[in-house]
């Protein structure tokens, strides 16, 4: 109101309006209307006391309201009160008005009436959060450019992790193809890695990868990034659903870098995009002067680097994890790989734990398998052990095994397991596995004895063996065949069984 006074006292001195408008106090229109008014209330008046501001102002109210005119939209307040609170924009409400309303008047008039119903409501207050030094940081992604993948030969967009410390700005930027849960926690690593350090808490969104249900009060954080936290010695903040701005800190500087580093700048593939945003951060970002603070973040972080925590002495093994359903191939599959484990679990969800080396499976606290970590889609790690008894016996008499028993019987057994298996049209591995589980029933005597009949005859089969052992013919003198002795000499089939396994066919083989 003081140029309402000013204009007041030259007034009262006799000055002209033309003279008034000339010094730029007021307009000639509003200066008569307003000598009017001046002199109507006595103000002009040489022995009269000026009026103070308040009463001036509540005068020029009163005028201003009366003179007022209605809103064409005040028929429709209701609606528009309505629709406003529900976050309608005014062009949309002007729009919709217009249709299903029959309203005629222009979309300033719904402007006005909306910029009246902002400034009716009471103001909102808020608070500049301070951090002290080694603190807290923020964290949180962005969009970032759209690069070619050579991995998967497609196009592919990147997503920008911002670490930002909360008292210094000093801040790590890396660029990555997805927000996944082992993104996160290798994000992670390496950004305490580029500050050598560990802000005591760190202020983060309600990721997917960081926080599992998001709560005001009790929200629940991801089994992994909770590890994490336990690894290197810091708490985890998450923001209120719907509240990003209690980590204004890291949302300005993901601005940042998406304003001053993105534009005017060529990538050729994701490993340059990084190598430039670390020199970028170092020779632009760090010595720049910050518009908050006015200062330089590389020199505070000077400052604050000796307050943060330090890096653990052995780094953590961070690892995300899992539920998985063991199949009945005794595997549970994990990203294209497959890994064994006990065959009592058929059925039952597991809970697998991979890192970068190694995975491991756990059914509820319990370790019940380990296995590296596969890195080529369809590999399979199989334990033995972890298979049926009947599986583990099936795999574990193989060929090799099969040859070994034999030698330990006999030559003849041997004879006939070599022969067994030296088939070239049919695989003989059952037969040979069923010949040499016949010694558990009949010995290992009269097992050689049988495979030695059953080579003098010529008939390498699982069921002669077992024919000669089942009727007691092993016990049988071993000579060569009657039907075979006029041919002794020129037989293209017969052979005898000195010949054969060096056993006078005279002699008696039990």
């Amino acid at each position: 109101m003081f140029q309402y006074r000013a204009v007041l006292v030259r007034l009262r001195q006799g000055d002209t309006d033309r003279d008034i408008a000339r010094s730029r106090l007021m307009g000639r229109r509003k200066l008569a209307a307003f000598r009017a008014l001046a002199q109507q209330r006595g103000w002009l008046a040489a022995d009269a006391p000026l009026p103070d501001d308040g009463e001036i102002a509540a005068v020029i109210g009163q005028v201003r309201r009366a003179r007022s005119t209605i809103s064409t939209v005040e028929p429709h307040r209701d609606i528009v009160v309505r629709w406003a609170e529900q976050g309608v924009a005014g062009v949309a409400i002007h729009a919709a008005l217009c249709r299903e309303h029959g309203y005629t008047g222009s979309y300033s008039a719904v402007r006005r009436m909306l910029a009246a119903m902002d400034a009716a409501r009471p103001p909102q207050a808020t608070v500049r959060l301070t951090f002290a030094p080694g603190e807290a940081g923020q964290v949180d992604f962005g969009a970032g450019p759209v690069l070619f993948d050579a991995a998967r030969n497609e196009h592919r967009r990147t997503w920008c992790f911002v670490m930002t410390l909360c008292f210094s700005r000093h801040q790590y930027v890396e660029f990555v193809w997805d927000q996944t849960v082992a993104t996160w926690l290798g994000c992670h690593r390496r950004a305490f890695e580029w500050f050598a350090a560990v802000p005591r808490r760190l202020i983060i969104d309600n990721a997917k990868c960081a926080i599992t249900k998001a709560c005001v009060h009790d929200p629940l954080v991801q089994r992994a990034y909770a590890e994490c936290a336990e690894g290197y010695s810091f708490k985890i903040d998450p923001c209120p659903p719907g509240d990003p701005a209690k980590k204004g800190v890291v949302e300005s500087g993901v601005k940042y870098v998406k304003g001053n580093f993105l534009p005017t700048r060529e990538f050729r593939d994701l490993a340059d995009l990084n190598a430039q945003a670390r020199r970028w951060v170092l020779d632009e970002a760090g010595v720049r002067v910050h518009g908050t603070m006015r200062e330089r973040p590389l020199a505070q972080f000077a400052i604050e680097k000796p307050l943060l925590r330090p890096l653990p002495p052995i780094a953590p093994d961070l690892g995300t994890w899992h539920a998985v359903r063991l199949h009945r191939d005794c595997h549970v599959q994990f990203e294209r790989c497959f890994y064994s484990a006990p065959f009592t679990f058929i059925g039952k969800v597991l809970w697998l734990r991979a890192t970068d080396s190694a995975v491991a499976i756990y059914q509820d606290y319990r370790q019940v398998a380990a296995h590296p970590r596969g890195r080529k889609a369809g590999q399979r790690f199989t334990v033995r052990d972890h298979l049926p008894p009947e599986a583990q016996a099936f795999f574990a008499h193989d060929r090799d095994w099969c040859v070994q028993q034999a030698t330990l019987i006999g030559p003849a057994c041997a004879t006939f397991i070599d022969r067994l298996l030296a088939d070239r049209i049919v695989e003989r591995l059952r037969a040979a596995q069923g010949t040499l589980r016949l010694v558990d029933r009949y010995g290992a005597a009269r097992l050689e004895a049988a495979c030695a009949r059953a080579l003098v005859h010529d008939s390498i089969f699982y069921r002669t063996v077992k024919t000669i052992l089942a009727g007691g013919f092993d016990q049988l003198p071993l000579t060569t065949p009657e039907s075979t002795r006029a041919y002794a000499t020129t037989a293209r089939f017969v052979r005898d069984a000195e010949t054969l396994f060096g056993v006078d066919p005279s002699s008696s083989v039990h």
